[in-house]
């Protein structure tokens, strides 16, 4: 009968799982894998002594009689009841030297047969089976909890997750590459101690010379010195050395940690998984305990049992005892208790799952203790699998985040850099911009190969994404250099290279997620003539310090501040009396401080992109020079303020688009200077007279508005060359509009005309014509007229474009035929 026994090892291997997997079992887990074993060693042990053990033992009544069923207490054996079996025995009286009881007269056999009757009869069916429906539970629970590791769409991921894991936890790089940087910490904060108190003595007395050579660094400038000074160090310590093993070894696991960031970071299905898992764990714990719990009190140590054998055995009720019951009471209590156990430790686990946002994972704490301030945060997966790790070691994630790092990454392969990089593959990826410029755009490496160095034409260089990037004195050798793009990329200058580059550059683009990127250098070069800033220079994450020392920018002419900037800055007040043009992108954000333009006397172009203004600001009024003013994508609804254009004697263009502007004051008469007016994207219903008695206006563009009618007056714009009316609601037009007949772009779609006059033939001039989306029903053939129309700039249906003369058609294909051989 044992040798059918399963081990408890056999059990056991249910909840095996392979020793590395160990690091993404939390304690919930662990501790929920220890009570399911415990359960299974209780379901065993009852199972075990329910085989050997379990049977009932039964004995008959002496009378029948109609007590309930129900009742399971001993009958009384009372003194009637004695001399009633005496007088049906007959011959058996009852000694009073005898035993107590009652003799049945029956054998062995009959006992035998009887008990085994009443067991099938009368004992609940979870008295028989209760320990091989425990058993049945845990094994649920325990499949359960270890099935998203056995589960093919995840464990493939899971085992390659563990496994790149380990590795880098135990890669030599990782201990040598976290101490080198910790050494490299360490020195930077010593030169930039030595560097600041020798840059704030040097600059107290430098300022006081006129005329000084010299540029000098704002005190605000974290560690950088005076241009006669390194603004950037070589490390003093070199880069430790791995063997080629070991260096093989940890770019191929950057290689790998990459490619798998890839693969998992797209889905959350490993998340999904465990969550429903452990959703399933919980309902099956509910229901388990639910029903087993009522089993309690139905484990019962008497039954009477009913048969039909009386024929055969002289009785036909009987008293059983199931020995048993106490031992499957006890183990149920144990059982249930267990389960309870279980139960709070899967609803907690239940709760964490869903408490908080594990598909992502932060390395906040990781760019804080070390400097790898560029480990990224990650998402779906692999950041569940990340908070799963920590669960069991906060360590691992750490020195994982080595591998995330591409700082560390550039630092393992620098080395490699200035071999792959040759000056014949550098000069092939230089190109021609739009401005027939040599430009050369890199992207993604570990580092600035020397070999640009050696492009002594290049005028353009573009550097995005790379995470060390050092112009050391070589870059003196790039006469011709320009411009230069920074695109999250924190530079750094050695002494002699920020003397060139003060001397000669001229445009810097800058672009950053964090304002530490910012180089301190860049505020420095004197000879600069824009900078383009684009970033967050909120007050709550940068204090504005780095535009402390814009007043060395002696040359600015262009500022361009692409940000969620509060309020305009006031040290920008430190150019403003050299600059000529402003643009603010504040993606948003509601800007104030706007009194400061007040001081830029000589600004003659003014750009403030979704600053979330309400009118015009009156500040703007005050800058004379003023020829262009762009306020696009704000909140402007009134433009009552209009009235003071007349200051602004200047000012040629007018953009207010994508506004919610409702109507146009009659005072727009005083831009009388206005060449171009931008209106489109707003909510106009009309427009006014007083617009076309502007005897300047030559682009005209309302498009996207709620007009109905086109006043008669847009005849007197005689020097009207483009006028753009498309998405409104107009459903004729003046014929003074033809009167205009210098027009030479006239875009009409998406509107609800339903003819176009013959008069169209009067603009001899008009190159380009869109009619797309209207009710016409037929053209005009004075369409012909207009010779410098060109199939190409002719927008309109195919259907209308047939009922066009032949001739006509045959006209404009043709000229449009010639106009391409000649640009060809």
């Amino acid at each position: 009968m044992f040798d059918l026994m399963f081990t408890v090892t056999e059990f056991a291997s249910l909840n095996d799982v392979h020793p590395t997997y160990r690091i993404l079992k939390p304690w919930w887990d662990v501790f929920m894998d220890y009570l399911s074993l415990v359960m299974l060693m209780l379901a065993l042990f009852a199972m075990t002594m329910q085989i050997t053990k379990d049977q009932v033992a039964c004995l008959p009544f002496m009378e029948e009689s109609e007590e309930n069923s129900g009742n399971y207490s001993y009958p009384a054996h009372t003194a009637q009841e004695v001399a009633t079996a005496t007088a049906r025995g007959g011959e058996n009286c009852i000694n009073q030297h005898q035993a107590p009881g009652i003799k049945t007269n029956l054998d062995f056999q009959q006992y035998v047969f009887i008990n085994q009757m009443c067991y099938h009869l009368v004992l609940p069916w979870y008295s028989k089976f209760f320990p091989y429906l425990i058993l049945i539970n845990t094994v649920i629970l325990m499949v359960s909890s270890n099935f998203w590791f056995k589960f093919p769409k995840t464990s493939s991921k899971i085992e390659h997750f563990v496994s790149i894991l380990c590795r880098c936890f135990e890669s030599p790089w990782t201990t040598k590459a976290v101490s080198e940087t910790a050494c490299e910490d360490s020195e930077e904060n010593k030169q930039r101690l030595s560097g600041t108190s020798f840059a704030l003595k040097k600059a107290s007395l430098e300022r006081k010379e006129e005329g000084s050579s010299s540029t000098l660094t704002s005190p605000m400038l974290d560690g950088v010195v005076s241009a006669d000074m390194p603004i950037a160090e070589a490390p003093t310590a070199s880069m430790p050395i791995l063997d080629k093993k070991d260096g093989e070894q940890a770019k191929a696991l950057f290689e790998k940690v990459r490619k798998f960031r890839a693969h998992v970071e797209d889905n959350d299905f490993i998340y999904r998984f465990y969550a429903a898992q452990t959703i399933f764990k919980t309902a099956t714990f509910i229901s388990m305990l639910s029903y087993t719990s009522s089993f309690l009190v139905k484990i019962n140590f008497i039954h009477i049992c009913e048969t039909d054998v009386k024929a055969l055995v002289g009785y036909g009720k009987f008293f059983c005892t199931h020995n048993m019951a106490f031992l499957l009471d006890k183990v149920l209590i144990c059982y249930i208790a267990l389960m309870i156990m279980y139960g709070m430790v899967c609803l907690y686990s239940l709760f964490w799952v869903f408490r908080g946002p594990l598909k992502e994972y932060s390395f906040e704490k990781v760019r804080e203790e070390s400097s790898f301030s560029d480990i990224p945060d990650v998402k779906n997966d692999f950041a569940f699998l990340l908070h799963m790790v920590d669960q069991y070691d906060q360590l691992y994630s750490k020195r994982f985040g080595v591998f995330l790092s591409e700082v560390s990454e550039n630092k393992l392969r620098e080395i490699s850099l200035n071999h792959e990089w040759n000056f014949k593959k550098a000069r092939k990826c230089v190109t021609r911009n739009a401005q027939d410029q040599q430009e050369l755009h890199l992207k993604n490496l570990f580092g600035l190969p020397n070999v640009v160095f050696d492009l002594t034409d290049l005028e353009v260089l573009k550097l995005e994404k790379i995470p060390e990037v050092r112009f050391t004195a070589n870059v003196s050798q790039m006469t011709s250099l320009r411009e230069l793009h920074l695109y999250e990329c924190p530079a750094k200058v050695e002494q002699t290279g920020f003397a060139f580059l003060r001397d000669h550059l001229h445009s810097l683009h800058i672009s950053f997620t964090d304002v530490t990127e910012i180089p301190t250098w860049v505020f420095l070069l004197r000879n600069l003539r824009e900078l383009f800033i684009i970033g967050n220079l909120s007050s709550e994450n940068n204090r504005m310090v780095g535009l402390e020392s814009m007043r060395d920018l002696r040359h600015l002419k262009t500022l361009h501040l692409k940000s969620n900037l509060p309020k305009l800055p006031t040290n920008i007040t430190d150019v403003s009396h050299h600059l000529v043009r402003l643009v603010v992108h504040n993606d948003g954000t509601k800007l104030f401080g706007l009194n400061t333009l007040k001081k830029m006397t000589n600004l003659i172009v003014l750009e403030l992109h979704s600053c979330e203004l309400e009118k015009i600001p009156h500040a703007i009024f005050s800058l004379l020079n003023l020829q262009e003013l762009d306020l696009k994508s704000n909140n402007i609804r009134t433009i009552e303020e209009i009235v003071s254009l007349q200051h602004l004697k200047r000012l040629t263009c007018l953009k207010l688009w994508h506004n919610q502007i409702t109507a146009i004051p009659s005072s727009i008469v005083q831009g009388k200077s206005l060449e171009a007016l931008h209106l489109s994207h707003n909510k106009l219903v009309s427009l006014p007279p007083a617009l076309f008695r502007l005897p300047k206006l030559q682009y005209l563009d309302v498009a996207h508005n709620l007009i109905q009618v086109l006043p008669p007056d847009v005849g007197l714009l005689l020097d009207l060359l483009h006028l753009d009316v498309t998405s409104n609601k107009l459903e004729t037009l003046p014929k003074n509009l033809f009167k205009c007949t210098k027009l030479r772009v006239l875009c009409l779609g998406h509107n609800d005309l339903r003819e176009l006059s013959q008069a169209v033939g009067d603009l001899v001039q008009l190159n380009h014509l869109e009619l797309k989306g209207n009710n016409l029903e037929r053209l005009p053939a004075q369409l012909g007229n207009c010779r410098r129309l060109l199939k190409n700039d002719f927008l309109v249906e195919d259907h209308l474009y047939m009922t066009l003369p032949v001739e006509v058609r045959e006209s404009i294909s043709r000229d449009s035929t010639m106009a391409s051989t000649s640009v060809l």
